[in-house]
């Protein structure tokens, strides 16, 4: 549907993932690319400002070596969660629906990833090491199976100016998304492309990509052992 919107000349606003696969977001951009389509992937913590203006400050800073984001939430873990009924949560689980946030706060502080490592934990927990262009590092765990009283969002870098950790969203999310809406007129306006764009989504796809081909098996929501590709 992206593609043949971009084909049509419509401006996207997509949500994340845009893809599951690196060649189904690279059809989307390169399609967006060919009709000179702005567009914006709705990171929700890049579209709020409370989020947003601390990663811009850790980004600005610069010197940061070391970096951890933890997404762990109930939704097939015991919660009463209308994500709960989601077929494709079910399917490719919190790599896919959480991790995106997760590398959407890391990489614009501590860079692009170079290599990825990762190994499944309980239900579909999944564990990434990630190495970072310039060489920190950093570890993210993300899952929609750990019970309620085991939830909970933090992220955090360390380096020489010591330790900042992500504060909370301020807002919800449907006021982080009218913004997200602003950011795609005005880079239709201008002609300047948003840092949450297409080039951005599509590399966030090929980095979970590579984290599902070193798992080697789509972790099972629930609970049951992997099933190996």
């Amino acid at each position: 549907m992206a593609v043949r919107a971009a084909e049509a000349g419509c401006h996207l606003l997509l949500d994340k993932p845009v893809a599951t696969t690196p060649a189904l977001a690279a059809e989307v951009d390169a399609a967006a690319s060919r009709a000179g389509v702005a567009s914006v992937v709705f990171f929700t913590l890049r579209f709020s400002p409370t989020t947003a203006d601390w990663i811009d400050a850790q980004a600005a800073t610069g010197d940061w070596l070391l970096g951890r984001a933890d997404w762990l939430s109930p939704v097939f873990g015991g919660a009463d969660s209308p994500y709960a009924a989601s077929p494709w949560r079910k399917e490719r689980g919190a790599l896919w629906d959480v991790g995106p946030h997760a590398l959407s706060v890391l990489l614009p502080v501590l860079g692009d990833v170079v290599d990825v490592a990762a190994v499944a934990g309980p239900g579909d927990t999944v564990h990434l090491t990630l190495r970072h262009h310039g060489g920190s590092s950093s570890a993210v765990t993300v899952s929609h199976t750990v019970p309620p009283a085991a939830a909970g969002v933090t992220a955090e870098v360390r380096g020489p100016s010591g330790v900042a950790t992500l504060p909370e969203r301020e807002e919800p999310p449907v006021e982080a998304f009218g913004r997200a809406v602003d950011a795609l007129l005005h880079a239709r306006r201008t002609g300047l492309p948003h840092a949450c764009d297409l080039r951005f989504a599509r590399r966030v796809t090929e980095i979970l990509a590579a984290a599902e081909a070193a798992l080697g098996a789509v972790p099972d929501v629930g609970g049951a052992s992997p099933t190996v590709r």
